[in-house]
């Protein structure tokens, strides 16, 4: 296999504001927009050919990526007038893929961090003759997700969205949001019109009794779709314990880009980022976080679990626990903000003006 699909055409609304400006794909995780690592495994993985399904925010993705060969890939890009949902999406990159009619092609998603054993689903969907293969990871809590029950040879059986009582829920194995698909199957997708690959696809497919594989694979999964989550992705990826070959630096407790201007007592820990050109003051604390491009946090900061916003500006003494601080946000000093609040993009908050909020 040496092509894939990757879907970056969301909106990313659960992660506002820090997609206000900036495509949810192209926020920097561990040093280097996220996309970044998802195309690294995909070349480590032997895929040659990707095209990039865009939408929202399209005209950001080519000026950064180009056409891939700074990666050794050769990237094309496809934008959507309207957005058509993960099924039309696909359909509509279709006419620039290579594949033949029975080649595997690679899916995924632009808003998940996994360890997946790419060749291990390539190798299980030609094994077991699948159309469409899934991968499948388990969770606790499987009710935010789409459960996927499989038989004993790990062939899907249904697709059951989003149970919320105990007898619904059948099953730990959740669609994990990556796929190998043969070509004609993309090909029966129907063009211009919106299409949901987990509501209209996969159950129509199933229920024409197409053969549709699961491979459970438990490595490291997570979905990037909240600010709290997004954090956490981005501090796995520094500690080592997300795997990606696209991390600048050695991983350890704390990745400090080239440019960054950081004190010698401040301390910086749990996997924290100090992007490109930001400013860590005497005696700052960070612990678990990204400080993006730009940023700066003055002396005596406390900041845990939170997201600095580029060119944002945090002041002396101020606590942030689980915050997100848009893009040129100020906070003003002595403030104390904390529990999942979002302060907006170029927001201003005055010195000493909040001690605590809780989520809004």
């Amino acid at each position: 296999m040496t092509e894939a699909i990757l879907l970056v055409g969301g909106k990313g609304t659960r992660l506002r504001p820090l997609t206000v400006r900036t495509p949810k794909p192209m926020v920097p995780a561990a040093g280097v927009p996220f996309l970044t690592h998802q195309l690294a495994r995909a070349r480590a993985a032997g895929v040659e050919h990707i095209v990039l399904a865009t939408s929202y925010l399209a005209e950001v993705f080519e000026p950064y990526f180009g056409d891939g060969s700074a990666l050794g890939l050769h990237l094309e890009y496809v934008t959507e007038q309207e957005p058509l949902g993960t099924g039309g999406a696909i359909r509509n990159v279709a006419s620039r893929l290579h594949s033949g009619p029975d080649d595997p092609v690679l899916i995924f998603n632009g808003d998940i961090l996994t360890g997946l054993d790419i060749p291990a689903l390539v190798d299980t969907h030609r094994g077991s003759g699948a159309e469409v293969s899934l991968h499948l990871t388990r969770v606790e809590d499987p009710r935010a997700f789409g459960l996927v029950p499989t038989d004993d040879t790990g062939r899907v059986t249904a697709f059951l969205e989003k149970p919320q009582t105990p007898e619904e829920i059948v099953t730990d194995q959740v669609n994990a949001g990556a796929y190998v698909f043969n070509r004609s199957v993309i090909d029966t997708i129907p063009a211009g019109r919106p299409v949901s690959v987990e509501r209209e696809t996969f159950p129509g497919l199933l229920a024409a009794g197409a053969h549709l594989q699961g491979m459970v694979d438990s490595t490291y999964w997570l979905d990037l779709g909240t600010p709290q989550a997004f954090v956490r992705g981005s501090a796995d990826l520094v500690l080592g314990r997300a795997p990606s070959p696209a991390v600048p630096g050695r991983r350890g407790d704390r990745l400090v880009m080239e440019t960054a201007e950081v004190a010698d007592d401040a301390k910086l820990t749990g996997g924290t980022v100090a992007g490109p050109r930001t400013v860590i003051g005497p005696g700052a604390r960070i612990d678990g976080s990204a400080v993006l491009e730009g940023a700066v946090v003055e002396e005596g900061a406390r900041i845990r679990d939170s997201l600095i916003g580029a060119g944002a500006h945090i002041g002396a003494r101020t606590v942030l626990d689980g915050a997100v601080i848009g893009d040129g946000a100020r906070v003003g000093a002595d403030n104390e903000l904390r529990d999942g609040i979002r302060i907006w993009c170029d927001a201003r908050i005055p010195a000493a003006s909040v001690r605590f909020s809780s989520d809004q």
